[in-house]
């Protein structure tokens, strides 16, 4: 059954954030980057179940796909992907939400 893919605000920030970062050196570079984490997210419509879980949660609906540097971690539902955060491998995920105050399932209405 195919879901809806929907992006929180939180993670188009993020995304955003990264593509600015990568556009300080290549503009080019930053617009395919931004393609591969959509086209990436678009899989999520007829397979959900693609990427791994998410070993700092341990929710089998928390998921996440790798796109290069970057985790696409997004939450399913029975009709939905919610795509809630788009961060840096590099970063410590639990402190990082944890320090933003949210789970960024929060972000989902």
């Amino acid at each position: 059954m195919a879901r809806q893919v929907i992006w929180t605000e939180s993670a188009w920030r993020d995304l955003d954030e990264a593509a600015d970062y990568i556009a300080k050196d290549s503009p080019y570079y930053a617009a395919a980057f931004v393609g591969e984490a959509r086209d990436a997210a678009r899989i999520l419509v007829s397979q959900p179940q693609l990427g791994r879980m998410v070993p700092e949660v341990g929710d089998v609906c928390i998921r996440e796909l790798i796109v290069r540097s970057y985790r696409l971690i997004y939450f399913i539902d029975k009709d939905h992907v919610y795509i809630v955060g788009f961060i840096h491998g590099a970063r410590d995920l639990s402190a990082l939400w944890k320090r933003e105050g949210e789970s960024r399932t929060g972000d989902i209405s």
